[in-house]
């Protein structure tokens, strides 16, 4: 009997609460305020309070309900909405235990993912891939990860992709089973472009020439070949061809080439104790030049513009050293290259270095270098030790690399109406340059450098020639 309204209603067989018409309260069976006799809660609610979170906070919420205690209040006491609260109070009263059961949602059910062991295997093959095909990897993962029972939610948060791509994986694995794991081929109209095409293309332009001309041009190719200018351009530029370029190299004859090469590049990566290396060399025939009209000033949208003729009014030759290990620069300057000349940087050199330093001096074995004169003074200056770099190798010298800054810094778009007027801005320059000395830094070792010339050689190397060598 309801404690509230007074009506009496028979209770469903098993059941302990029922719902009082126009009395809006809930009782439970043989007790009251939602407690049996002996004042505990009702057995089947309380048989409900399983682990499962939410089934257990809506029996509480039922129970709650049961003692009589408003919405608002159960909602507030619980720490949930009032709507949620109505809603399963009305979902009790309704459908009774039933009704705290969650309903199947609305839709379409996913497929059953059972994999077989030989999938499986294959799968996790797949998910182990450290750099290749990591498309193929990440939906075996995707796969594994749905077939041990977690929502594609789960999977999308654990593997960071978006929920529609593990929907996505696990619909064509269920449809398609490891075959749906590989891309598909993708819809559109076939390349017009065949491979046979691309192959003459690119044979066509490194094994020829177009006639009497040096090299292929866009035009001359597509008119061979029948393919657009854009076409054959897509195709250089996917290959890296480059037929307009053309680069200057050098290769040493020195038989000595690797004992020098390892020498000079040992002594920049460990130079020795209580010693100096200076990288020395000679900027010869460097040209006082003067432009034929006044220059044109940089404006907006307007580089500087400077006459393509000039007026020559003599020479002057640097001698350089430079240090490798803070990048100050020793210069001199003379109007002529001889051993003479070269003698007496030597002398400055000799000065310019504290007393009790080794000098190492790293420079190519150029005919003034080597002359009787000079190795007599270094005879005589025992703390001076020369390290020749290996014929036509002066890239190996820092010092031609310091060239290459004074020549775009300076010289290159100086203008200079004297060999005098030259020589000061030379040398105020290098002032400059050693208030602020940068000095480079050697990456490569010797190993590394000799073993990409070695690739480069078998690159360019006709397969005949390499037989005939070896016999």
């Amino acid at each position: 009997m309801c404690l509230y309204c007074g009506y009496w209603n028979e209770f469903e067989a098993g059941g302990v609460q029922h719902w009082a018409p126009g009395c809006g309260q809930l009782v439970v069976a043989g007790g009251t305020a939602g407690e049996d006799e002996g004042g505990s809660v009702g057995p089947v609610l309380v048989g409900i309070q399983r682990p499962e979170r939410r089934l257990a906070e809506r029996a509480r919420i039922v129970l709650a309900c049961a003692g009589g205690a408003p919405n608002v209040r159960v909602a507030a006491d619980l720490k949930v909405t009032a709507d949620t609260v109505r809603k399963w109070r009305a979902r009790f009263a309704a459908h009774r235990l039933e009704g705290l059961v969650d309903v199947p949602r609305p839709g379409r059910r996913k497929a059953e993912l059972v994999l077989s062991e030989a999938e499986r295997a294959q799968l996790t093959r797949w998910s182990r891939r450290a750099k290749t095909a990591q498309f193929l990897a990440l939906r075996a993962r995707i796969v594994l990860r749905c077939a041990e029972g977690g929502t594609n939610k789960q999977v999308a948060a654990e593997l960071g992709v978006h929920e529609q791509s593990v929907n996505r994986w696990r619909a064509r694995f269920v449809k398609h089973r490891l075959d749906g794991l590989t891309d598909e081929p993708r819809p559109g109209r076939p390349p017009s472009i065949l491979l046979d095409q691309v192959e003459d293309v690119v044979i066509a332009t490194l094994e020829s020439t177009p006639g009497r001309d040096t090299h292929w041009s866009r035009a001359s190719m597509a008119a061979r070949t029948g393919l657009s200018k854009s076409t054959i351009g897509r195709i250089w530029k996917r290959f890296d061809l480059k037929p307009h370029l053309q680069d200057a190299f050098k290769l040493s004859t020195d038989p000595q080439f690797v004992a020098k090469v390892v020498d000079v590049v040992g002594l920049y990566h460990h130079p020795p104790e209580k010693a100096v290396v200076l990288c020395v060399d000679e900027k010869a025939q460097i040209q006082a030049l003067d432009r034929s009209q006044p220059v044109l000033p940089m404006m907006p949208g307007m580089p500087e513009r400077r006459t393509h003729d000039y007026l020559r009014h003599g020479i002057t030759s640097l001698f350089a050293a430079f240090n490798i290990a803070d990048g100050t620069v020793i210069g001199e300057l003379h109007r002529r290259h001889r051993a003479i000349e070269f003698k007496k940087f030597l002398v400055t050199i000799d000065k310019a270095v504290p007393v009790g330093l080794d000098v190492h001096l790293v420079c190519d074995n150029y005919a003034t270098h080597n002359t009787p004169e000079i190795k007599a003074w270094l005879g005589k200056h025992p703390r001076f030790h020369v390290h020749f770099t290996p014929t036509g190798s002066s890239w190996i010298n820092q010092v031609e690399r310091w060239f290459g800054i004074l020549t775009d810094k300076l010289i290159r778009r100086g203008v200079h109406t004297s060999v005098k007027a030259l020589e000061n801005d030379i040398s105020a320059w290098i002032d400059s340059w050693n208030e602020n000395p940068r000095p480079f830094t050697w990456t490569k070792t010797a190993h590394e450098i000799l073993h990409s010339l070695a690739g480069y050689l078998a690159k360019i190397t006709p397969p005949a020639t390499e037989k005939q060598g070896q016999t």
